[in-house]
């Protein structure tokens, strides 16, 4: 259990000192870690509004804010290109994250337009409504997507990175909270990119 321990704190610390720079990207995480634990409570009530709430908000403003808000030029605090922060990545670089959002997207346009092709693995309940039909469907994207990427570290790496990876990412939501809470307020004081003082002293 140590092992995998301090593998998962040196996940979650290379998560934090690569990716996350700009302050609006971290006052996005905390946005979306809020609604991923609304998203986690209505998980044990309807897993359809969970989804709908994991997706459209917790996950567009947690890649959004990877996408468009973080530098992605060479990394002065970690003295790393972002070729090679990519390429040593544990999760979903922005290629992968790039395949994922692109299916993500897809389906409700599948949805609409060849339900069929969904409704073989939806509930009885949900096949009938567009918004269910969507909702259940990546509710389905998101576990694949987490349990194809586990496999993947498994056969890549071993399978405590993987288990480790898949812990971290079920538990980010509370760890970005306690992470980021007062980047809305060095972000309202005008502090774009986090001076990372903390990672210098490291």
């Amino acid at each position: 259990m140590e092992g995998f321990f301090q593998t998962l704190k040196t996940q979650r610390w290379d998560d934090h000192r690569y990716y996350h720079h700009s302050r609006i990207n971290q006052s996005l995480h905390f946005i979306s870690a809020s609604s991923f634990l609304v998203a986690y409570f209505y998980l044990f009530i309807d897993p359809v509004v969970s989804s709908l709430i994991a997706w459209l908000i917790s996950m567009t403003t947690r890649q959004s804010g990877h996408f468009f808000f973080e530098p992605k030029d060479y990394d002065v605090v970690n003295q790393a290109t972002n070729e090679h922060k990519e390429f040593i990545k544990v999760g979903y670089n922005l290629h992968r994250k790039v395949v994922l959002m692109s299916i993500w997207a897809a389906i409700p346009v599948i949805a609409y337009f060849y339900p069929a092709t969904l409704t073989w693995f939806a509930p009885e309940g949900d096949k009938d409504s567009f918004y269910r039909l969507v909702g259940i469907s990546w509710f389905a994207l998101g576990v694949g997507g987490l349990l194809f990427r586990v496999v993947q570290l498994i056969v890549q790496d071993d399978i405590q990175v993987a288990l480790s990876w898949a812990f971290k990412i079920l538990t980010d939501p509370f760890h970005d909270l306690k992470l980021y809470y007062k980047s809305p307020i060095y972000l309202f004081k005008g502090e774009l990119i986090d001076p990372m003082e903390h990672v210098h002293s490291k």
